[in-house]
C-alpha cells in the first residue's frame, strides 16, 4: 500500500473511496479511465469483504449524498483525500464543471 495511504484505518479507507466515487459521479457517469482508476485505488487500500463490496457498489451507483460529509476527514488526511480526488477527476482526462466547484468546495471546507 503506498506510504500516504498506510495510515488510513479502514473506515477512513472507506471514506476516500467514497469521496472519490462521489466526484466521479458529478457529471452524472463514470468513465471507463475513471473506474480503472478506482478499482486501482480500491485495490491498493487493500478492501476486504464488504467494504470492498460496498466500495465497488459505488461504481454502479453514486453513494448517498448524506454519507459524504468533509468534517469526518480526520485533519491529518485531508491532503490524501484531497491529492486522490484530484488525480481521479483527471482520470479520464476530462475534468467536468462540477467536479471542479465541488472540489474548490471541499477545499475551502477542509482549511
Amino acid at each position: 500500500m503506498p506510504e500516504q495511504m498506510a495510515g488510513l484505518n479502514n473506515e477512513d479507507r472507506l471514506r476516500l473511496v467514497r469521496f472519490l466515487c462521489s466526484f466521479a459521479w458529478a457529471d452524472l457517469e463514470v468513465s471507463g479511465n475513471e473506474r480503472e482508476y478506482l478499482a486501482k485505488v480500491i485495490d491498493r487500500l487493500e478492501l476486504k469483504g464488504r467494504a470492498r463490496a460496498e466500495a465497488e457498489s459505488w461504481l454502479k451507483v453514486p453513494p448517498p449524498p448524506e454519507d459524504i460529509d468533509p468534517t469526518d476527514i480526520p485533519l491529518e488526511h485531508r491532503q490524501v483525500f484531497l491529492t486522490h480526488i484530484l488525480q481521479m477527476m483527471g482520470a479520464d482526462g476530462e475534468v467536468d464543471e462540477r467536479e471542479v466547484e465541488n472540489f474548490h468546495l471541499l477545499e475551502r471546507l477542509l482549511r
